[in-house]
């Protein structure tokens, strides 16, 4: 850190005092302030004086250990942040008084990246208190988080519970926190009632208090609601968003400005409890003879970007949600519901605004040509994925999905030529029924309906990358980067164990997992493998600047096909509409902007805004999932103790986790019930093995394991082996203390006692 000029010594000014305050990259206070500027003696108690004559003239605030400049904030401080906006930490003065009759200056969080590391410190959240250094610039106040601090007043959600002696008890709801925690005010909460608590005072004994009481946790919506709470998803739009989109919704189609496209019998295939429909497809064999045996084609998709401008609310809105979230229950949406659900939504009959992407395809399904014009749609129909493979496996379609599924089978011809990566991972269900309750939880099945959209929407999204960087117009792209050499080295030890090999020096495709994946014949060791391959892929992302799509086998590609649940979709709409001079004529309504092309603030910003979506949509997932955990944990709670055909899909020094077979239900099955002998992690391997006996637990094993506890307020299930039943006590009432399990000096973990034998039967022995 630069140290503060040499200054003359004598009384300053009230400017060099200013000066000095400002360009201080420490706290000033009235010892530094006279360090400064060599003061002694009287001149200390002169300038006492004078910095109170300062603070009276509202020149500078603060206190004797650090001033500031009046209507601003020290140089070093806690902040607290109140607004996430385009994925930055948007903070105030944490000790800013509400009513000192002036606003609080907004800061503008800076998190720095440590050279070749990851974020230094972890992402922060609305109402994390930060240490930061601060500073004003000509574009505002910015603050570099120096520390993040414990915050008092963090929320903690959980369900009260009332002890034999009728103390209150707050049963958390994270997985991760074994213990419940004493309340010290219930307020108006009753017992097994869902709340929201804080702590008492700063020690960890004061306990919680009840801040709000939330309902009944085995409520139908409790479980989402939980989710929303847990991981800060904005859900509710403010009155001036909704009122903007009352308005953006009457906005006219200006017939004469767009294509045309009624007369096509376009046809939208989507889930049977689709919330809305924002794509729909129409394919027809190619008139043209330079083209024989080849398609036209056409993907209609939402035009979102003419409803929602830059800068308007609902942008700032949908820019902070980044994209839907969507749960059994209910859905959390990016736009308001007369937009995503109506206007938005291409609904059966109705006239719509639309981005067309016309297609012309080969006969070997390779895209030969394309466009992109705005349009009036009519969709045809919307049909069930599941009704559109009835009509087609029982020969009674008409042509228009004759001639979709013609087209898809040249699409997905060539599809099989890139090799794209093929896991086989399923997709669980939760039905409700009309009362929100479980109905059933399946996995979901995968039609070849389910894929003809699939590879119409990816020709799509290919095509509107290639067409933005014909123009040299700026991209957001989908981007998927190779597995990165450590996990390729992880997976080559892994396969070694299995006696497999991976070659390190030829070139890594997708394909090459797939060949991987071909040659194991045993579907348990299959599960296996396939689990290690997904683990070494790398997590996708938004970004401006190209790395690829490694799964999908593609060199440019961006999302196009959901603008209505993604902002990376509605960004490269609005840049289509720039590079192919798609704008409509401007608003009579003068509320409304007039461009719905990319603002200068989203070229500026690209970098930024597509870090945060990519964080939000990660939020997403992990909330989906879960809650997904939660109804399955629901929907298991009426059969603990049942066994079930399950399969490891995980193994750690402390237990195996295991799925059932058929539906999911992920669960925990400690090493402690495993048998009688202690068992010894090999992390190269990944195995669990037994010390006496050499039994062996690895990933893909399959298993008939004991439900032992089902958890639907945190979604965990435990499992034991049947002939040791009952070592798992189910939890209920206040949670004992842990501790009775420990790790002994060799690495190796201790399992109780029972009766003789052990799990071996059930087990791979090597």
């Amino acid at each position: 850190m630069a140290k503060s000029p040499k200054r003359t010594p004598g009384m300053p000014t009230k400017k060099q005092v200013m000066d000095f305050i400002k360009s201080s990259e420490t706290p000033a206070g009235k010892r530094e302030i006279a360090r400064a500027f060599g003061l002694k003696g009287q001149e200390k108690i002169a300038l006492k004086a004078l910095l109170k004559d300062m603070a009276d003239e509202g020149l500078i605030d603060g206190d004797r250990r650090a001033f500031h400049r009046m209507g601003g904030v020290p140089t070093v401080t806690v902040l607290r942040v109140v607004d996430i906006e385009e994925g930055e930490a948007i903070a105030i003065h944490d000790a800013w008084e509400p009513d000192s009759g002036t606003p609080p200056p907004r800061l503008r969080m800076v998190e720095t990246k440590a050279r070749g590391k990851a974020r230094q410190m972890p992402a922060l959240r609305k109402g994390d208190r930060v240490l930061a250094r601060t500073e004003e610039t000509t574009n505002g106040w910015l603050a570099h988080p120096m520390k993040k601090l414990p915050d008092s007043h963090e929320s903690i959600m959980g369900v009260v519970e009332i002890d034999g002696s009728g103390k209150g008890w707050l049963a958390p709801i994270e997985k991760s926190m074994r213990s419940s925690l004493p309340i010290a005010n219930l307020g108006e909460a009753e017992k097994g009632q869902l709340v929201l608590a804080e702590p008492a005072g700063k020690s960890p004994r004061s306990g919680v208090k009840v801040t709000q009481v939330l309902g009944d946790p085995l409520a139908p919506k409790s479980y989402s609601l939980i989710a929303i709470n847990k991981y800060d998803i904005p859900f509710e739009f403010s009155s001036d968003t909704l009122e903007e989109a009352e308005v953006a919704a009457k906005l006219p189609l200006s017939e004469d400005k767009r294509e045309d496209l009624r007369t096509l019998p376009i046809v939208a295939i989507d889930p049977a409890d689709a919330r809305d429909h924002d794509d729909a497809i129409w394919a027809a064999p190619d008139d043209d003879p330079k083209n024989a045996g080849g398609w036209k084609a056409l993907v209609a998709i939402a035009d979102v970007s003419f409803y929602v401008r830059p800068g308007s609310a609902i942008d700032r809105e949908a820019r902070k949600r980044g994209n839907s979230v969507y749960f059994p229950d209910r859905v959390v949406p990016m736009l308001p519901e007369i937009l995503s659900a109506d206007v938005c939504s291409l609904g059966e009959g109705e006239a719509r605004a639309a981005m067309a992407c016309h297609l012309v395809i080969d006969k070997t399904g390779r895209i030969k040509d394309w466009r992109f014009t705005r349009a009036i749609v009519q969709i045809s129909e919307v049909i069930a994925y599941e009704e559109a493979q009835v009509r087609i496996d029982a020969g009674e379609a008409g042509d228009n999905l004759k001639h979709l599924w013609a087209c898809w089978k040249a699409l997905n011809s060539a599809r099989d030529d890139r090799d794209p990566l093929d896991l086989d991972l399923p997709e669980r269900r939760v039905v409700l029924d009309e009362q929100g309750r479980i109905a059933e939880v399946a996995v979901r099945e995968r039609l070849d309906a389910h894929r003809v959209v699939e590879d119409f929407m990816i020709a799509a999204n290919v095509a509107a990358a290639k067409a933005l960087e014909a123009k040299a117009a700026p991209v957001v792209y989908r981007i998927h980067e190779p597995p990165s050499r450590e996990k390729l080295i992880a997976l080559k030890d892994y396969l070694a164990t299995m006696d497999r090999k991976l070659s390190m020096g030829q070139v890594i495709t997708p394909g090459l997992f797939n060949r991987l994946l071909k040659d194991v014949a045993d579907d348990t060791e299959k599960a296996l493998v396939m689990e290690q391959v997904l683990r070494t892929q790398t997590q996708a992302y938004y970004g401006p600047k190209n790395a690829g799509h490694f799964g999908l086998a593609l060199g440019s590609y961006a999302h196009f096909t959901s603008p209505i649940r993604r902002y990376s979709d509605l960004l490269v709409h609005r840049a289509l509409v720039d590079a192919y001079d798609l704008e409509q004529p401007r608003p009579k309504d003068h509320s409304i902007p007039p461009t719905s092309g990319l603002s200068d603030r989203d070229r500026a910003s690209l970098d930024r805004v597509t870090e945060a979506i990519s964080r939000t949509e990660r939020r997403a997932m992990e909330a989906e999932r879960d809650t997904i955990d939660r109804y399955v944990a629901a929907w298991l709670s009426g059969r603990v103790g049942e066994v079930f055909e399950t399969r490891v899909t995980g193994v750690q020094k402390f237990g195996l986790f295991a799925t059932i077979i058929g539906f999911g239900g992920d669960g925990l099955v400690p090493v402690s019930v495993l048998g009688d002998e202690r068992f010894f992690y090999d992390e190269k391997a990944q195995v669990l093995r037994g010390d006496r006996t050499g039994t062996e637990y690895r990933s893909g094993d399959r298993l008939k394991l004991r439900l032992a506890e089902a958890n639907p307020l945190t979604g965990a299930l435990k499992f034991e082996p049947p002939e040791f039943e009952g070592r798992i006590e189910p939890r209920g009432g206040r949670p004992e203390r842990r501790g009775s399990k420990r790790q002994d000096k060799t690495g190796y973990l201790k399992g109780k006692r029972g009766r003789p034998g052990n799990i071996r039967h059930q087990s791979r022995k090597r």
